[in-house]
This record gives C-alpha cells, structure tokens and sequence, in this order.
C-alpha cells in the first residue's frame, strides 16, 4: 500500500496584484472632475457584488432619513481603501483576500460555500488507542490539517479502467470514513479529470466555484508512476489556508492501480481486500499516516487487515474533530 500525495497550499496568493501610484487599482476610470467614484473602483477590482460580511465587518447601518450619513459612509469606504491600497503589506493582507475571489480568473473560490453554522455530523466516541499517526501539519504550530467539518466532503470518480463491482467497493469505503470521522461525503457523479501530482485545488470550470471535489481516479503505472512494483494505491490532499486561520484540507485525491485490482478480485473475498486499499487511501485523504502496528489498516505492507482497527477509528475521529473555517 501506498504513500500520500500531499500536495502544495492550494490557496496561495500572489505577492503584488498591482496599484497605480496613487494607490489606485489599475485601469480604474474617473468622472469629469477627476474624482474616482466606487463603482469605478469595483469596476476595475472586478467585483460585481460586495464581498461577503465575514470580509466586510458588520455592515454600516443605513439611515434614509439622514441622507448625509449614507455618503459619509461611502466617502469613509473608499478612502479606507485607497489608505489600505497606499500601504502595499496591509493591502496585501487584508485588501487583496477580501477582494481576490470575485476577481476574473481568480485563483480561490469565494469563502464559506456551503458553510453550515456547525459540523454536519460528529466522529464516534474514541477507541482510547494510540496507535494511529496523524500527517504532519504545514504549520508547525498546528497539529495537523484537517477537512471542514461543517461543509460537506464532495467527491468524484473517473471509472476508466474500473473493475467489476469498483462502484461498491467505493461506495462502501467512503461509507465507512464517513461514519468514522463524522464528515458527511457527497458523491457528485463521474469526472473526466486524471490524477495529477501538481492537481490544482480550484478548478470552477470542471466544478463550479468551490474547492475542487475528492477525485477517486482508476489508473495505471502508466498514467500514474509511483503505482508502479508493488503499490495498489496512493491518496493524499492539497491544502488551503487563510492569515489567521487553520490549515483545511481541501480538494484530495486517490489513484487506484486498476491492473492490480483486477488480480485482487480474483482472490477469495477480492472484493474486500479491495475495498480496504479504498479505505486506506480515503484515511490518507483525510490525514491518516502510516504506522507500524500490523494490526492497524494504516500498516503500508498489507498484512490482510481489512476493517479500520481501533488505532485507525482513534485517529479518524481526532480528524473529524477539525475546526470550522468559513473564511475559506
């Protein structure tokens, strides 16, 4: 069985977007008398809407008796954003997020797609074993990275070279992580994507604008050279982060060697030992790591295990235990 894909933060920002020397977004247009109205700002920000209120801060209330207190608040607006955009860090790090997912080709999706106000489910009690590792977080500051809890876990299937039953054995596989994390997955249907070690996190013209779904990808050695010799699998996640906030998982995927798979199911009960290298895959997804402990699924040598243990669902559910980050 395999390693991870790991893969690369997925929500990273450029250095400089760029701003005239006054501090202006480039291509901004002005009125007769040289003033730059906001909607000219938003124009050349390309923002069609305003940013969510997460990015804004509470609203400034509105009076409609007191017209002046309304421009007051628009003057207030963009002069905050031109003071912000004059000084090139904090325009960086709190401009440039707020604005960067409504802009043409952005490279993140907006914050908090299906963002619910709590976790959707809630791992099972833990087993108490401590035979389980966790993969290690891009922070060391923080133990590890873990999927949104409180959004659902979407994934797709590429069924090129599938097996017999590989819809069953996948069924079941993402069943039973999701009753050991308490993540709630939803199957979106069949992709035509490959795997890819450089896979990019958000890809809104295959999938909309939100993280890019878990892709489970039936391969070959050929396609997929790290499933080459002896390795049935590999699974790993990008990252996506946030100044501020915790490292989420975001956008994993599995890479299955089909040719292996179709000498498995030739053996007795085939199907399971399938369906556990499934399993062990989706823990990588997730942020399970090997260890050593025969007895645990998350062994790398495959030693007939074929149901998490109780190190797996120990660690599963610290896993499913993962902070809340809308802001993403």
């Amino acid at each position: 069985m395999p390693s991870s894909y790991g893969g690369p933060a997925g929500s990273g920002m450029p250095a400089d977007y760029g701003v005239t020397a006054e501090g202006l977004p480039p291509g901004v247009r002005r009125s007769a008398s040289g003033r730059v109205p906001q909607w000219a700002i938003d124009e050349a920000l390309g923002i069609q809407q305003g940013p969510a209120p997460w990015r804004s801060g509470p609203p400034l209330p509105v009076r409609p008796k007191r017209g002046h207190g309304r421009k007051w608040a628009i003057g207030a607006g963009i002069a905050l954003l031109l003071g912000l955009s004059s000084v090139p860090m904090l325009f960086e790090r709190f401009v440039l997020p707020a604005v960067l997912p409504y802009l043409p080709g952005a490279p993140v999706p907006p914050p908090g797609v299906e963002a619910a106000a709590s976790p959707l489910g809630q791992p099972p009690a833990s087993t108490g074993s401590r035979a389980y590792a966790l993969q290690e977080s891009p922070d060391p500051g923080q133990p590890f990275a873990a999927y949104d809890p409180c959004r659902p876990v979407h994934y797709v299937v590429r069924p090129d070279n599938a097996p017999p039953g590989a819809d069953q054995m996948i069924r079941e596989a993402v069943a039973k992580v999701s009753a050991a994390t308490g993540l709630r997955f939803v199957y979106d249907g069949p992709t035509t994507e490959a795997p890819s070690d450089d896979r990019e996190t958000y890809q809104p013209d295959l999938y909309g604008k939100r993280w890019a779904p878990v892709l489970i990808a039936w391969s070959t050695p050929a396609e997929s050279p790290d499933l080459a010799g002896d390795v049935d699998g590999l699974g790993g996640s990008g990252y996506a982060y946030m100044e501020g906030q915790p490292y989420v998982r975001v956008a994993g995927q599995v890479a299955l060697d089909a040719p292996d798979f179709a000498d498995i199911l030739k053996w007795p009960d085939g199907s399971k030992y399938g369906r556990a290298v499934i399993m062990h895959e989706l823990a990588h997804v997730v942020g399970l790591d090997h260890v050593d402990d025969p007895t645990q699924l998350m062994n790398p040598e495959g030693t007939g295990v074929t149901e998490f243990a109780a190190g797996d669902l120990a660690g599963l559910a610290v896993l499913g235990a993962g902070e809340c980050v809308p802001e993403l």
